[in-house]
C-alpha cells in the first residue's frame, strides 16, 4: 500500500504546510551549498594536478624565475596560492641571487600561514550552513508532527470518541509526513558536511606538506649563508650549541 503524497497534502493543515515549505527551503540551501563546494574543490585539485609537477620541475631544475611565473599565474590551485606567498616573501632575493638569511625564511613560513588561514577559511565557509540543516532538520520535522499529533486528538476530543482510531489516523499520518521530510533533507546534509571535512582535512596535509618541501629547498639549495626555519629543531640545537646566531 502506498502513500499519496498529494492526498496527505491536501489535508495538511496550514502549519504543516509551513513546515514542509521551511524544510524546502533548508534543502535547497544545502544542496547549493553541496553542489557549489564541491565545484570549487573540484576545480582546486584539478589545477593543482596540472600545477604541482611543472612546478617541481622548476624547483628541481632550479629554474626559479619559472617556478615563480607558475605560482603567480595559478590562481585557482590551493597548493599554488601557499606557495606563491612563500617565494613572494624572498622573490627579489631569489632573482638576484642575494644572500637568504633565518629572518627571510620565517617570514616565507609566516607567509605560507597566513596565505593557508585563508584558503581553509575559504573552503570551509558554507559548511557551518550544512551542519546547521543536518542537525536542525529532524527537529523542524518533528515541530510539525508534534503540532499535527496536538491537532488529531484535539479534533478527536471535540467529536468524542465515536471516530476511535479511525478518526485521527489521517491526521498522524499527515503529521508524520514532515518529520519523514526532515530526515530526508538532514540526511545527505550530514553526508556531504562529513565528505567535505574530510576532503579539507586532506587537502590541508597537502598544503601543509608542499609547503615544507619548498621552505626545505630554499634552505638548503639558496644562498651561501642562510638560516634554518623554525621548524628545523636540529639546527636550532646546533645553533644553540655553537652559538653562532639566534633565530626570532
Amino acid at each position: 500500500m502506498g502513500v499519496d503524497i498529494l492526498k496527505l497534502w491536501d489535508h495538511a493543515q496550514f502549519f504543516a504546510r509551513g513546515i514542509v515549505f521551511i524544510l524546502i527551503i533548508m534543502s535547497l540551501i544545502s544542496l547549493t551549498v553541496a553542489f557549489q563546494k564541491m565545484w570549487q574543490i573540484y576545480k582546486s585539485t584539478k589545477a593543482t594536478q596540472k600545477f604541482a609537477p611543472q612546478f617541481s620541475r622548476a624547483i628541481q631544475e632550479e629554474q626559479l624565475d619559472q617556478a615563480i611565473a607558475l605560482a603567480e599565474k595559478n590562481k585557482i590551485s590551493h597548493v599554488s596560492k601557499v606557495l606563491g606567498e612563500a617565494l613572494a616573501e624572498v622573490k627579489p632575493l631569489l632573482r638576484d641571487r642575494a644572500t637568504i638569511t633565518a629572518a627571510d625564511i620565517n617570514s616565507s613560513e609566516r607567509a605560507v600561514e597566513r596565505q593557508m588561514l585563508i584558503v581553509l577559511s575559504d573552503f570551509k565557509r558554507g559548511l557551518g550552513l550544512l551542519a546547521t540543516v543536518g542537525s536542525t532538520a529532524p527537529f523542524v520535522g518533528l515541530l510539525g508532527t508534534t503540532m499535527g499529533i496536538v491537532n488529531s486528538f484535539s479534533a478527536l476530543s471535540a467529536g468524542g470518541a465515536s471516530g476511535g482510531l479511525a478518526g485521527i489516523g489521517g491526521g498522524i499520518s499527515e503529521a508524520l509526513l514532515t518529520t519523514a521530510l526532515g530526515l530526508l533533507v538532514a540526511i545527505p546534509a550530514v553526508w556531504f558536511y562529513n565528505y567535505f571535512t574530510t576532503k579539507i582535512e586532506y587537502l590541508t596535509v597537502e598544503m601543509t606538506y608542499t609547503s615544507k618541501e619548498l621552505i626545505d629547498y630554499l634552505i638548503k639549495s639558496v644562498g651561501s649563508e642562510f638560516g634554518r626555519s623554525i621548524f628545523t629543531k636540529e639546527f636550532q640545537a646546533q645553533k644553540a650549541v655553537s652559538g653562532s646566531g639566534h633565530i626570532s
